[in-house]
């Protein structure tokens, strides 16, 4: 019996011991997995938060190279009211990466002293005095220093994308080069700056105008209410009812900006796991968006000529009048913007955007909501000064290579008649906006001539 005691007695240690165990292993697991998820989180919160400060130095060094050449206190208070913006929450980024205080130190003293001086600037603007050449080259320098902390940030990205560089290693060594690139910003560059603060103590892929008006008119969408049936038919027939596997509805979608019938549609020889969708108005059964995603292997068409078929396609829909303005080509489908053009002036707000692929010619997507939103004929302003008057309004640096008239969109909602210049001043390409009825300067836009496209921002 007592052998057998002890026998039982051994056998309940040894289940207790392998409970314990097991319940070491769950435990240790659990603790692992909630350690993963939030290693995971945080690494996530590092990711956004870099996206987010690389944004925020982009804005910083285009409203700059804006400022470099406004001809005029209001646009200049503008401009420099949003680089004190956009400076400002470039910081609060800044500050939620895992790096410390003192090795981004000159990095954060660059934001503050742009976002200062800026704002100084602007304080100066909206009392209507103009600024000196000495504070333009500031600005200037500055937009340089942007342009050297916007490249860095950049190749953190790549670095962090391409899996060169994690969070942990980052946070782990501190004298990695990002640290050291990122931070060396002279403090030389604010020593002519700071004298300027105490004066005024107490006081930062589209195309141009994409980000179109949203009306409430609607002023583009005409014709009669349709049903899900009808809306289904015309889907079929812009599709090609030679290409349609099958089509399904998604019903009516009814909270965006024009209330539309959603389809989604397979494709014959096109990739079943990637449908093509597209969207019809209930008002007037317009085509507001249509997209399709396939592989383009050759681009044997050129830019020119994809410019010409989305013309020619846009006509085929009864749309006329439409110009050509600014694209993007990424992996052999150019993104393309038209503008509705009367009596040779650009229409911006009349925007439509079309996706040709280089290898036929097929039109694989199209949005419609600016000119859906805005079409009509206009009755045009009379122009009231000459457009030497209103060039003599311009930055007297900037190069002019062309001029034209255009209506651009306002912030308020409004259209404005202006006379539009394009030109170059210190090695970068602008579009400048001058009114033609009052000669004030209403906007600067950036181009930027890249390898896959033009583009304004």
């Amino acid at each position: 019996m007592n052998k057998y005691l002890k026998t039982m007695k051994k056998n309940y240690l040894y289940g207790i011991m392998i409970v314990l165990i097991i319940i070491s292993i769950i435990l240790g697991y659990f603790l692992y997995k909630q350690h993963k998820e939030y290693t995971t989180a945080m690494q996530n919160q590092y990711n956004l938060a870099l996206y987010e400060l690389v944004d925020y130095v982009q804005d910083v060094e285009n409203y700059l190279a804006k400022a470099t050449i406004t001809s005029t206190p209001e646009h200049g208070a503008e401009t420099l009211t949003k680089v004190w913006r956009e400076a400002n929450l470039a910081q609060v980024y800044l500050s939620q990466l895992p790096v410390s205080s003192n090795e981004l130190a000159n990095t954060a003293k660059f934001l503050n002293q742009v976002s200062e001086y800026s704002y100084s600037l602007s304080r100066k603007n909206i009392y209507n005095e103009e600024l000196s050449q000495e504070e333009l080259d500031n600005i200037k320098q500055l937009y340089d220093y942007s342009k050297e902390l916007k490249n860095t940030l950049e190749q953190l990205c790549t670095d962090m994308n391409e899996g060169r560089i994690s969070w942990d290693e980052l946070t782990k060594n501190t004298e990695m080069a990002f640290a050291t690139q990122v931070d060396n910003l002279s403090t030389a560059t604010f020593q002519n700056l700071d004298e300027n603060f105490g004066e005024y103590a107490g006081l930062i892929y589209d195309g141009a105008f994409s980000e179109h008006m949203e009306s409430a008119e609607k002023k583009g969408l005409i014709g009669d209410e349709i049903d899900e049936e009808k809306a289904k038919q015309i889907a079929k027939e812009f599709i090609g009812e030679d290409k349609i596997i099958e089509l399904n509805s998604n019903g009516l979608i009814e909270n965006g900006n024009i209330q539309v019938y959603d389809f989604s549609s397979k494709i014959k020889d096109g990739d079943t796991n990637n449908p093509l969708t597209i969207s019809i108005s209930k008002t007037g059964g317009h085509i507001v968006n249509m997209n399709y995603n396939r592989d383009v292997q050759a681009e044997v068409i050129s830019q020119d000529e994809a410019n010409e078929i989305g013309k020619e396609f846009l006509n085929s829909r009864g749309i006329q009048n439409m110009k050509e303005t600014y694209y993007l080509k990424e992996a052999g489908i150019v993104t393309i913007n038209y503008a509705y053009e009367q009596d040779e002036i650009t229409v911006y707000p009349d925007l439509i955007k079309l996706k040709v692929a280089l290898d036929n010619g097929e039109i694989l997507g199209i949005e419609t909501s600016g000119y859906l939103n805005n079409h009509t004929i206009r009755n045009i302003p009379e122009i009231k000064i000459s457009k030497e008057q209103a060039k003599s309004n311009l930055n007297k640096n900037l190069e002019i290579f062309s001029e034209g008239i255009a209506i651009i969109p306002t912030e308020w909602k409004s259209e404005i008649l202006c006379y539009e210049f394009k030109g170059k001043i210190n090695g970068t390409d602008f579009l400048v906006y001058i009114n033609a009825e009052t000669g004030r300067e209403e906007n600067i836009l950036i181009i930027i001539d890249t390898p896959n496209g033009i583009l304004t921002q």
